[in-house]
This record gives structure tokens, sequence and C-alpha cells, in this order.
């Protein structure tokens, strides 16, 4: 089946509305053109270009944004970024963001804005469609969600942005008013409630967003404000809806046919072969390529089978270190010895057992989640057709426990970590818990769960020990050659790209840059 071609005239519609954002991402090009008289007069417009605006999701800059979440980790203690396409990361990881680091810094400023722009575009004009009053509200709810994911990354990365929700025009100026994120994030709960209000309440399962995905995105977005009642109450509206659950399979969360249908995902990128499906595929950037390599910090973080820490489990045998450990170690990343069995050979098909430190290994770890174990030898001509999960159920259980637990003590948090430990077989968690005690444990919980998904870099940020775990962190233990890794307070906000300072003076720099 071929992409059809209404979906690729509005696609290049919005792109060349948009083109003058290469230059100045506030500064959109006359939107009449998308107000033709060949446009926004059927429903069939209106639901192409909410399309169009999902596919920012995975255009431009995103790509190394969100279609590698695994990127972000690469900024932490969980990852390492090798390659010198990922010079980008590495800078930010080693020395910090500047107003002129290209890549993440411009990219995830530029593409946000990109795509903010052409939604604000869709709900100035679908009134003017004819149609059904209830599929109007649901697409305007669509929008608003996305609009609402858009700023919620510019607020957590840059501070109080320029908040935009009407069509721009070409000479459009307008300062920000403060530093903090508060003004975008209230600008970002107003849309999630339009969201919540409209959406179907259903389950996710076509890549359009429903009520519970608004409704667990904004439980993330007030746990990050600290507004941890509000938080809790909105993850269990979410887990008292029934609409989802964990998978029976942690794996198969991540590739397909597992990923069909499945009720632990709330929203992901969909990929779809012939259609869509991204040009460099997973399975050859993060399987043969080792783009991003696991950390040993990481891997210490796995328990034993019995739920104790390594240092003190009887069960921990240093002479095979890797066994009788959390399940997700083992589903999550290649360790040393793995071989045919782990499916280490369909990644490289020069060492049947994995061999660290050789070839193109840095780390003596490999990733192994969200590759498809029915794909050998990958290249360039794979299609890669995993769906990237941007919000699952398990996150969803771990929000709640950490906004109880902040908000109320640990009693009602116990039962939701639980039931994510009890998926792969980890023992409960030890009753008696202080709250300090149970606020370790969620943490634990959330970097071994939900590892190598982008969460780690802004939950530490969030939690304010960034600079404790990252400044002169060492990715390799003993290697004294490889540089430390660098973080200061001032990085909680990243810069204003400088192209935008130059051509906005109302874009005031952020602190420290």
């Amino acid at each position: 089946m071929k992409t059809p071609k209404r979906f690729i005239i509005v696609v290049a519609l919005l792109l060349t509305g948009l083109q003058a954002c290469r230059e100045n991402a506030l500064e959109v090009a006359p939107l009449e053109q998308l107000s033709s008289a060949s446009f926004w007069k059927t429903e069939a417009d209106v639901q192409s270009a909410l399309a169009a605006n999902y596919s920012f999701l995975k255009s431009g800059g995103a790509p190394v944004s969100l279609y590698w979440p695994t990127g972000w980790d690469a900024l932490t203690d969980d990852a390492y970024a090798q390659y010198p396409w990922d010079a980008e990361i590495t800078s930010i990881s080693l020395n910090g963001p500047t107003p002129t680091t290209g890549g993440y810094v411009y990219n995830m400023y530029a593409t946000s804005y990109r795509a903010i722009a052409s939604i604000n575009i869709l709900l100035a004009n679908i009134s003017k469609v004819s149609m059904d009053e209830t599929n109007r509200k649901k697409y305007m709810a669509e929008a608003s969600f996305l609009r609402a994911y858009f700023y919620f990354q510019l607020g957590q990365l840059y501070g109080n942005v320029v908040y935009i929700t009407e069509p721009a025009t070409d000479s459009f100026k307008q300062p920000r008013t403060s530093n903090t994120k508060d003004e975008v994030l209230t600008g970002v709960n107003k849309d999630l409630d339009v969201a919540i209000a409209n959406l179907p309440d259903a389950a996710y399962s076509d890549g359009h967003a429903v009520k519970g995905t608004a409704q667990a995105f904004k439980a993330r977005v007030l746990l990050y404000q600290k507004q941890y009642a509000a938080s809790a109450a909105l993850s269990k509206a979410v887990v008292d809806g029934g609409k989802f659950k964990l998978s029976t399979s942690y794996s198969e969360v991540f590739y397909k046919p597992g990923q069909s249908n499945n009720p632990e995902i709330l929203f992901s990128v969909k990929n779809l072969p012939p259609n869509s499906y991204p040009g460099i595929g997973i399975d050859l950037q993060l399987g043969s390529w080792e783009s991003f390599q696991p950390t040993a910090d990481l891997v210490s973080e796995y328990e034993s089978k019995d739920g104790l820490p390594t240092a003190s489990s009887p069960l921990y045998n240093p002479a095979a270190p890797y066994e009788n450990r959390d399940p997700r170690l083992r589903m999550s990343i290649f360790v040393p010895g793995d071989g045919p069995s782990q499916g280490w050979n369909k990644y490289n098909g020069t060492q049947q057992t994995f061999q660290p430190f050789t070839n193109s290994n840095t780390t003596g770890f490999a990733i192994r989640k969200m590759l498809d174990p029915t794909i050998s030898d990958p290249g360039y001509s794979t299609v890669s057709s995993q769906d990237l999960v941007l919000m699952r159920y398990a996150e969803v259980l771990l929000n709640y426990a950490e906004a109880e637990n902040e908000a109320s003590g640990p009693a009602n948090a116990y039962a939701a970590v639980n039931q994510v430990r009890a998926r792969v077989g980890m023992p409960a968690l030890p009753t008696g818990l202080t709250q300090a005690t149970m606020r370790d444990r969620i943490r634990h919980e959330r970097r071994v769960e939900l590892a190598l998904e982008g969460f780690r870099y802004f939950d530490l940020r969030r939690w304010g020990i960034a600079t404790q775990e990252l400044n002169g962190f060492t990715v390799v233990p003993g290697n004294t050659t490889m540089k430390k890794k660098y973080y200061e307070s001032r990085f909680d906000l990243w810069p204003i790209p400088q192209t935008e300072i130059d051509r906005n003076p109302g874009q005031k720099q952020n602190p420290g840059y």
C-alpha cells in the first residue's frame, strides 16, 4: 500500500509553510498558502493535516531527539555515544551544552516549534470545515495533546520559551517573560485538559492519542512540577479506567508483533512499512553499530533475583556475575559471554560470542532492548518496523508510586511498584520502608524498568541530583584515558540556540550562557 497522495500534499504544504523555520524557529512564512481554495474544505483535509502533525515526532531533528531516545541516556550514567555522528551528544555529555551546539540543542528547539506552528495552523482553520462536531472536537483534542507534548519538551529543556497558540507571521517577535518554565507548563496543562475532555475513552491502537494517553501525560507533567497529589490522582484514573495493563512479556513491548494492540502501550511513534519506517533502522543503529552502549554502572544497578543488591545477595557469584540477576538485565543488555542463544551473533556476524572491548565495543556491554530478534545481520536496507514507545503503563505505575510516596508516604506506593516487579518475576519490596527508603526504591525501579528509553536524563534533573550523579562520572571503570562526564546546575536549563538570540532580541538567553 502506497502513502496516500493527500498526505504527501499536506506534508509538502506544511513544510513549505514552515521553511523559514530553518532560519528562525519563531519566524514563520505567510500561512495563507495553507488556506488556499483547495484546502481546509473537507474532513479528509483535516485528517491529513493531523497526520502531518504526528509526523513531526520523527521528522527534521527529531531522529536524534525522539526517535533515538537512547541518545538521552547517553547524556547520563546509563549509556555512552561512541561515533562522530553522535558528536553533539558527546559534547554535551563531556562539556555541557552551549548556544552554538548543534544537534540536540538546536534540533529540539527548532523541530518542536515547527510542529507547534503546524498544529496552530490546523487549530486556526478547522472551524472552516463542515463535519460532525464530535469528530471536530476529537481532532482538536489530538492537536492540543501534540502541542502540549512539544511545549513540554521545550519547557523542560529551555525553560519559559516563547509561547504561541496562534499562527505566526513573518515579522513575529515576542520576548520571553522569565526563565522559569511555569508559564509554559500552565499552557501545557490547559491543552491536556482539552485533550482529556474530548479524546475517546478507549484503548490505544492506531497511533492516535486517546484519553488515557493525555491523562498519563498530564500525570507526568504534574510529577515534574512536584504537584504530587494531583499527579497521583491522574495516574490512578488511568489505572482505574481499565483500558491499559502490563504486558505479559517485558521484551515484546519493544518490537513487533508483540506491539500490535499491546495493552501496555499508551503512545508511540508508529512505523508501518512500506509507508513509514526509519531510514537507518533501529536494528542497525543500536544493534550492529552499537551507536549507544550501556555502562557498567547501569548493569550494576540490576539486583540479584532475590531482590537484594549483588553486594549482599548470596545468589551473586563473581565468577558468573550476570547469572541469577533481575531478568530485565538480560532482556535489555548483551553481557560478556552472550552467544547465539541470546541472539548476539545476529548483530555481530564476526563474533559468535560477545567479547567486550573488541571491534566497536567501548563499554563492555551492548543494547539488546528494542532489537527485533527475527532480524539477522541488519544493514542499510533492513526495514526496522518497531514502533518507538513513548509512553507505557509501567511508567504510569511508577509515576503513581512516586507521586503517592511524595504526597502521602509509602503506604499506597507498594502495590504499584510490586506489580512492575512481579511482571518479570522479581520479589515484592520489603515491608516497613520509610518515605526516604521508598523513594530510593522507586528511583531504582525507574532506572532498571525504563532503562535506555530516554527517561534517566530528565529524572536526574528533576530530582536535583544530576550534578551529584553525572559530574565526574567515569564511563568505563578504571579507564583513565576517557574523559569524564561533566555537569553543572546551570545545565538544568539548556541555552536558547544562538541563531534565535541573534534574530530575535526578545529572546533573552538563559543564565550562565
